[in-house]
């Protein structure tokens, strides 16, 4: 199928010499152009399996922003966002369009934001049929008679047998990602990484977001059956994706979402999922897309003859992901949209062990713990780190934010005020020590926690302050034992617990530093007590 009046063309974007162009192919015609074109396979149980080569995750210091008049004051310049040219832009841009010259390309037109006010119009133009497939899996998908009239507003041409030359075109190695505001266009070659399509298109939710009164956030959502609805923010191995899918609530989303005045609202119809070690106990709903038609498997090991696939296996890469439509959720809140939160709740992974399993934050509080965005790295969990490593990223998405982080906690601060919303940080990390000494928080007793803070059952409950991290912690919780709330409690050695905790408050403020001239006093004071 190719190009009818109704659509802009690709000539538009130079493309007009392309070869045969396939316009919003149906999931089914996308496997089948894939298969043909050997770009995957297709397990025994229905997901089609696709090897993403040298790139198995995403390629960040490969990313960049061109620096023009629209963006030049607004964008948060720095290792994230490092400024590239028009001039560079341009130049790369042509011979990309040149290289494309009589190849087969695919085309999706699709929506971004499942709030109709907020919306934002997409065309993923690709090189691959199953990256054309990840789009229409993961973006919200358009109807034939949307894309009949379809009119984009953001663009993203991916192309992965196209590299940059780093002598001529300034970019740091053959793979780029850069985004062009003024251009709406984002072009992406040298990765087959197809997480790079999605992480730009945030990157790009996350500039335009603010500028129309909504807070972009990297977190999922979920709805209770009496209708009221909750926030959870984290970093990779916090327990966002398991904790918020509780079949007990209806899920709005699980990664990307917007927060306006009309309440929350999913940017995607679509989910990105970690599969390594899976299981059908511990995960059942998202171990059951991986047996199921229309589910992408990257990297995921699969016999030769058998066709079976072996989520253990991690040989290729422990990032192996599965991309699949959120309907394949049974319990899933298919308008993409919920109200107001009553909770918000951060999630941090504590290998140190110092951090109490909840605690209510003020909202000066809530402001300081998101910028800081704190977990922590687990021995064994990459290359070189040897002992719990502390990690921080902004607003819980640094490598994400266009915009200075204080844009987006200054809105979220609004809206805890606005809407009254309870906001608790939640420790499922280590108790009784640190990781090596201590153990991992019992799942139980932090399924309580989440059960308990979302059931409002801790509101009212009398707190202890915290002597460090001046947080207020719940003196009990229903079904938690009570000496487990008090970190210190649960240390042997309480003059060692002293140490680690007075060290990591140091490392808070430490990391906290690089923001605190952006940012109100009383933000900064929310912070921890530092002895001296």
């Amino acid at each position: 199928m190719t190009a009818n009046s109704g659509r802009v063309g690709l000539d538009t974007y130079g493309l007009g010499n392309a070869g045969e162009v396939f316009w919003n192919l149906s999931s089914a015609q996308l496997y089948e152009h894939a298969i043909r074109n050997g770009e995957g396979r297709v397990c025994k149980d229905g997901p089609l399996v696709v090897l993403t080569g040298q790139h198995t995750g995403r390629s960040a210091r490969d990313k960049f922003v061109v620096c023009d008049e629209t963006t030049k004051d607004e964008v948060w310049w720095g290792e994230v966002n490092a400024p590239y040219q028009p001039d560079q832009f341009d130049a790369l841009y042509e011979r990309l369009c040149g290289y494309l010259e009589g190849k087969n390309l695919y085309v999706q037109d699709c929506f971004v934001g499942a709030d109709p006010d907020y919306r934002l119009r997409v065309r993923v133009i690709s090189e691959l049929a199953w990256h054309n497939l990840f789009a229409r899996t993961m973006f919200i998908e358009a109807s034939d008679e949307e894309c009949a009239v379809h009119q984009p507003e953001f663009t993203v041409i991916t192309v992965p047998s196209f590299t940059a030359d780093p002598d001529t075109d300034g970019t740091r190695s053959e793979t780029f990602i850069v985004v062009n505001f003024s251009k709406r266009l984002v072009i992406i070659g040298g990765t087959t990484y197809a997480g790079e399509t999605k992480k730009s298109i945030f990157s790009v939710m996350n500039y335009l977001m603010p500028f129309q009164g909504v807070l972009p956030m990297h977190a999922s959502a979920n709805i209770a059956p009496d209708g009221t609805s909750a926030i959870f923010f984290g970093l990779s191995g916090t327990g966002k994706t398991t904790l918020s899918a509780d079949p007990a609530r209806t899920l709005i989303g699980d990664d990307e979402h917007g927060w306006s005045d009309n309440g929350l609202f999913n940017f995607e119809g679509g989910c990105y999922a970690k599969v390594i070690n899976l299981s059908a106990e511990q995960e059942p709903e998202i171990f059951q897309t991986t047996r199921t038609f229309g589910t992408i498997l990257e990297n995921v090991v699969m016999d030769a003859k058998t066709r079976e696939i072996d989520l253990y296996d991690g040989s290729l890469t422990e990032n192996t992901r599965g991309s699949y439509p959120i309907t394949q959720i049974p319990n899933a809140e298919l308008s993409g949209r919920g109200g107001h939160p009553d909770n918000v709740v951060f999630l941090t992974c504590d290998a140190f062990g110092v951090l109490p399993p909840v605690a209510k934050l003020t909202s000066a509080q809530a402001m300081y713990h998101f910028i800081n965005g704190y977990t922590a790295k687990v021995a064994g969990t990459e290359k070189g780190v040897t002992e719990p490593t502390p990690t921080f990223s902004p607003c819980y998405g640094g490598p994400f934010l266009p915009l200075h982080p204080r844009r987006y906690a200054e809105m979220l601060g609004q809206r805890i005020e606005r809407h009254n919303v309870a906001v608790w940080f939640i420790n499922t990390g280590w108790t009784g020590g640190s990781y090596g000494v201590g153990e991992r928080m019992s799942i139980h007793h932090t399924r309580a926690i989440v059960n308990a803070v979302l059931d409002g059952k801790l509101n009212e409950v009398p707190t202890t302050t915290d002597p460090v991290f001046g947080l207020e912690v719940p003196v009990e919780c229903p079904g938690v034992p009570a000496e487990v709330l008090d970190p210190r409690n649960t240390w042997n050695d309480k003059q060692a617990y002293d140490q680690q905790a007075r060290k990591l408050a140091q490392q808070f403020e430490d990391n906290f530093r690089k923001y605190a001239d952006d940012v109100a006093e009383a933000v900064h004071a929310a912070g921890p007590v530092i002895a001296g």
